[in-house]
């Protein structure tokens, strides 16, 4: 059992398909005081705080800890969680087109064990539908994601090429995690 320290639906989603029991239960971190210049320093420094709030508040002594963020870039942009529905607009035609990364980062703490893991997925895009995306945008599923992209649902009809796992994309790299929480012939004392 380890604590989830994410209210993400999506992240509990993959621990459950990944077959990891968990709990969820997190704190706050405001990214927005983050100061970042490349997005992998920005999803670096917003799970370290989001690791360092959460262990403050529950430690890792009765269930080991996980948090996780995920940061979308294109173009050369960090593209952040969507303010508006005219900042999801633009952020999402930024990607229309191109190649957008998708970079998780996450950090596992045991008694015994300290995984700090940072994982890229890169999806090439084709153009998006205008009409497509004004519906898309009007359902509000945009809201909370990072780059208001969800490749499990609006951009998935547009995905032309996938260069690596589906998890990172979706903001847990359960294929690492669970190598790390179950390798072969590996006591339960890790975790």
């Amino acid at each position: 059992m380890i604590r989830l320290a994410s209210s993400s639906s999506t992240r509990a989603m993959l621990l459950k398909e990944a077959g990891i029991d968990f709990i969820q239960e997190s704190v706050d971190f405001d990214e927005d005081s983050i100061k970042a210049t490349t997005p992998k320093n920005f999803v670096y420094l917003a799970t370290l705080g989001k690791y360092e709030a959460n262990l403050k508040a529950f430690g890792c002594s009765d269930y080991p800890l996980l948090v996780a963020d995920t940061v979308v870039t294109s173009q050369g942009q960090i593209l952040r969680k969507a303010k508006s529905i005219d900042d999801a607009r633009n952020i999402l035609i930024t990607q229309s087109g191109n190649i957008t990364s998708i970079i998780t980062c996450m950090i596992y703490q045991s008694k015994k064990l300290k995984l700090i893991d940072i994982s890229s997925t890169d999806y090439i895009f084709d153009d998006f539908n205008t009409d497509d995306l004004e519906v898309y945008l009007k359902s509000g599923d945009w809201q909370g994601k990072a780059g208001a992209c969800m490749v499990e649902g609006f951009c998935k009809s547009y995905i032309k090429e996938v260069r690596g796992f589906e998890s990172t994309a979706m903001g847990l790299n359960t294929e690492v995690l669970k190598r790390f929480l179950c390798p072969q012939g590996a006591s339960s004392e890790l975790l």
